[in-house]
């Protein structure tokens, strides 16, 4: 079995005020989780759970600014242009984000302070598979899973602010 490591590295967390949680070989797209959870971070746990809630009802959009080729314009958004609302790679990103939660409550952590320092999504191993075609011929079909990482830290200045 394999072990997993995490992009981010030790010494950037503080081990008694951080938390990590991953979802590892995830079946959804990498582009779109990528850009999810570039908006998400530096954002607080209870904006980010709300902010994908409202993706997944399509209510939010999701600026794309990596990957928006071919991608329309959506009302709302702010220094992008393109977006698109991705309910499956939320629904998934939001499993992990929970996770991150549950973990933080099991080291005792204060859940309304926790901002989310560290989020990304990258390729994963792929599914090779095959369809069959005409005349005695088949063409490749690739399937590219998803690792998703997700990393909260306790900040002080957040209880200072309400």
């Amino acid at each position: 079995m394999p072990k997993w490591g995490y992009s981010i590295t030790e010494e950037e967390l503080d081990p008694e005020k951080a938390v990590k949680a991953s979802g590892r070989e995830v079946r959804v797209s990498h582009k779109p989780a990528h850009e999810v959870c570039k908006t998400i971070k530096g954002m607080t746990l209870t904006q980010a759970k709300r902010y994908l809630r409202d993706v997944m009802a399509k209510k939010r959009p999701v600026p794309f600014k990596r990957f928006k080729k071919k991608a329309g314009h959506r009302h709302g958004l702010e220094k992008a242009y393109a977006g698109r609302y991705p309910v499956k790679a939320a629904k998934h990103i939001l499993k992990v984000l929970e996770g991150a939660q549950a973990n933080a409550e099991y080291k005792g952590l204060d859940t309304d302070r926790l901002r989310i320092i560290h989020a990304s999504a990258y390729p994963g191993m792929k599914i090779k598979r095959y369809i069959q075609r005409a005349f005695g011929k088949s063409s490749p079909k690739f399937e590219t899973l998803c690792h998703i990482e997700i990393a909260l830290e306790e900040h002080v200045e957040l209880e200072e602010e309400t």
